[in-house]
C-alpha cells in the first residue's frame, strides 16, 4: 500500500472511531439497565420541550469520592497518606513515641485505629494535617501524588479513578451539568488534585474541614491549619454541606455507601425529575466485593435496601463496568 493508501485507512479510522465515540458517550459501560437509565436521564432533563426539561443553571450532580470515583481499599487513600506522612515526619517528632494512636499507625496497626476511632483519627490529623501553611500541605499531599504507589495496584493513587465514572462525569459536563465532589474526606485534601483527575475544580469541592486561622508570617498573609475539626462531611452532614455552600438542590447524587444515603435522600425524594445511583462493590477479581462487611470503609446495607423504592440505579461493578481504569 503506498504512503496516500496509508493514509486514507488511518483518516477512515480515525473517523470510524470519532463516530463511535459520539455515539457512545460511555464506552466502558457494557449495555445494561444502569447505562440506559443514565443516557435516559441526560436525554430528558436536556431535551428543550420536554416535560422534564432542566435548564443548565439547576444542572447539578454530586459525586461521593472514596468508593465512587476511585477505591477505598485496603484502606482510604488520605489515610495511606496520613500514614505514609508519619513514616516521613517521625524522626523529627520523639514527642510520638508516647502517642499509642500515632504508634498502632506507624505499626500499620490499621484495626487497632478502627477500634479507637474518632480519637486516633484526630491524633494522626494533628500531627500530619495541622501547624503548617494550607500552601505548605498542599505541597505535601502533591508530592505525595507523585511518589506512593497502591499496593496492590503499583500505580500513583491519583491514576485509580475510575474509567467509566471519568466518562460519566465528562459526559455530564458534556450536557451542561456542574458536577461536584461531596466527600467525607477532607476537602483540602482532595482539592490539591482533584481538577487535575477528575477534571473537578477546587471550589467544587465539598468535604470535611479543619480548622484554619489566617495569619502575618514574616510580613506574607498566610492560612496556617489547626488541629480541629470545623465540619465533617459526612452522612446527615453531606445535605448540610450541599446546601452551605452550593446554595442549589442537586437532580443527580451518585454514592456507594450509607455515607451517601441522606446525600441521595436530599437529591431524589419528592423532587421530580432527579437521579440516585450507587457504586455496588462486586468484583473481587478486578478490585474487591464487598457490602456490609468491608474491609476498611463503604459499608452499604440501608442504601442498598432503600435503593428500589426509591428509584435509585445499583451498578454492578462486576457486570456494568467493561474496565475499572485506563491503561495509560
Amino acid at each position: 500500500m503506498n504512503i496516500i493508501g496509508s493514509r486514507l485507512v488511518v483518516v477512515a479510522w480515525l473517523v470510524c472511531c470519532s463516530i463511535t465515540w459520539a455515539d457512545d458517550p460511555l464506552p466502558s459501560w457494557n449495555a445494561g439497565p444502569a447505562k440506559s437509565a443514565i443516557v435516559d436521564f441526560v436525554g430528558r432533563i436536556t431535551t428543550e420541550g420536554s416535560p422534564q426539561y432542566v435548564v443548565p443553571a439547576k444542572r447539578i450532580a454530586v459525586f461521593d469520592n472514596d468508593g465512587t470515583l476511585w477505591p477505598e481499599n485496603p484502606v482510604p487513600f488520605q489515610l495511606a497518606f496520613v500514614l505514609d506522612e508519619l513514616k516521613r515526619l517521625a524522626s523529627e517528632h520523639p514527642e510520638w513515641k508516647t502517642n499509642s494512636h500515632i504508634q498502632a499507625a506507624l505499626a500499620g496497626d490499621v484495626a487497632k485505629l478502627k477500634e479507637e476511632g474518632s480519637e486516633a483519627l484526630v491524633q494522626l490529623l494533628a500531627g500530619t494535617h495541622a501547624g503548617i501553611t494550607t500552601e505548605q500541605f498542599n505541597a505535601n499531599v502533591r508530592q505525595w501524588m507523585k511518589t506512593a504507589r497502591h499496593p496492590r495496584f503499583h500505580r500513583p493513587y491519583n491514576r485509580l479513578a475510575y474509567q467509566p465514572m471519568l466518562e460519566l462525569l465528562a459526559y455530564l459536563r458534556t450536557n451542561g451539568f456542574k458536577t461536584f465532589i461531596v466527600s467525607g474526606g477532607g476537602a483540602d485534601f482532595m482539592r490539591a488534585w482533584a481538577e487535575e483527575t477528575y477534571g473537578i475544580p477546587p471550589e467544587q469541592v465539598i468535604g470535611s474541614i479543619g480548622d484554619v486561622r489566617f495569619e502575618i508570617r514574616d510580613g506574607r498573609p498566610v492560612l496556617m491549619r489547626r488541629p480541629e475539626i470545623d465540619f465533617v462531611d459526612d452522612k446527615a452532614g453531606k445535605p448540610v454541606g450541599i446546601h452551605r455552600f452550593i446554595g442549589r438542590r442537586p437532580i443527580a447524587a451518585f454514592g456507594n455507601s450509607d455515607g451517601d444515603l441522606q446525600m441521595l435522600q436530599w437529591t431524589t425524594i419528592g423532587q421530580t425529575p432527579s437521579f440516585g445511583l450507587l457504586v455496588h462493590h462486586t468484583d473481587a477479581e478486578r478490585e474487591w466485593a464487598y457490602d456490609k462487611a468491608p474491609s476498611s470503609s463503604g459499608k452499604l446495607v440501608d442504601a442498598l435496601a432503600e435503593a428500589p423504592e426509591r428509584g435509585w440505579i445499583v451498578v454492578d461493578m462486576k457486570k456494568d463496568w467493561k474496565m475499572l481504569f485506563s491503561s495509560y
